[in-house]
């Protein structure tokens, strides 16, 4: 081909007509030009066609993982429900003594002792440089800021386990028994939510039961100290703020999850 545009290029010098000839070289470089503007198309198309798949790849293993974020997330929400619950029953026995029975005493107390840590998935799309490959602005921007929304919610629940271990748990030592109540946990499998395999019997749990105490305890003399009132009060307060926090975050995750959807759609 290059050698039949040579020859007629010489054809036409040969026979001094200059303007034909560059009439013919100006076609020929619009020619050239044509064929270079075609191989990029085809070679853009290539490259677009392979950062789709790519970003397909990506969007689907965020789905994933927000999916089992969104589900560890709702797990957490009702853990902080049970202690909440048990803490407002909790008050129900110090205001009526009457309602007192020690064996629902003892299994309330057992359920505010435990604390809820969310643990999501975390994604390094920013770091990697993989971020640039999503095409929707609106969920760009949400994964970007997801390191940061989680910050509240872990950041309360450090405040519960923190005043667990600081001020609750010394207070349930003093003035009462923890090997009841920890008994009273492994016979009611109060902690086997919060293992790994959430939803399972986890009998080797139940198992671990201790016992109870051989010492004089008095649940009466526990629920009339003022103090006790005020850990519960701390214990229903923190893990109520942590799920309203929990909420305005699930409602993030929620909204991540529908945008991932729609750009695997399209």
């Amino acid at each position: 081909m290059i050698k039949f545009f040579r020859k007629i290029r010489q054809q036409l010098l040969t026979e001094n007509k200059f303007s034909k000839y560059l009439i013919y070289a100006i076609g020929e470089i619009i020619l050239v030009v044509i064929g270079i503007l075609i191989a990029l198309s085809i070679n853009n198309k290539n490259q677009d066609g392979k950062e789709r798949a790519e970003e397909t790849i990506i969007l689907k293993q965020l789905l994933g993982d927000f999916n089992l974020n969104l589900e560890q997330l709702d797990q957490k929400i009702s853990f902080r429900v049970e202690f909440m619950n048990s803490s407002k029953t909790l008050f129900k026995y110090i205001d009526n003594p009457t309602f007192r029975n020690k064996d629902s005493i003892d299994h309330h107390i057992a359920k505010t002792l435990p604390y809820a840590t969310f643990d999501p998935i975390m994604n390094n799309l920013a770091s990697s440089g993989e971020l640039i490959l999503i095409k929707n602005i609106e969920l760009k921007q949400a994964l970007t800021h997801w390191s940061s929304n989680i910050n509240d919610v872990i950041e309360d629940e450090v405040i519960w386990k923190n005043y667990r271990n600081d001020y609750y748990f010394p207070f349930i030592i003093q003035h009462y028994q923890l090997r009841t109540v920890r008994d009273m946990a492994y016979e009611t499998n109060v902690l086997g939510n919060y293992s790994l395999e959430v939803g399972e019997n986890n009998d080797s749990y139940v198992q671990n039961n201790i016992g109870k105490t051989k010492h004089p305890e008095d649940f009466n003399a526990l629920l009339n100290h003022p103090d006790f009132e005020d850990h519960l009060t701390r214990c229903y307060a923190i893990n109520s703020w942590a799920n309203v926090q929990s909420d305005i975050l699930r409602k993030r995750i929620v909204k991540i999850i529908e945008l991932i959807e729609q750009e695997i759609k399209s």
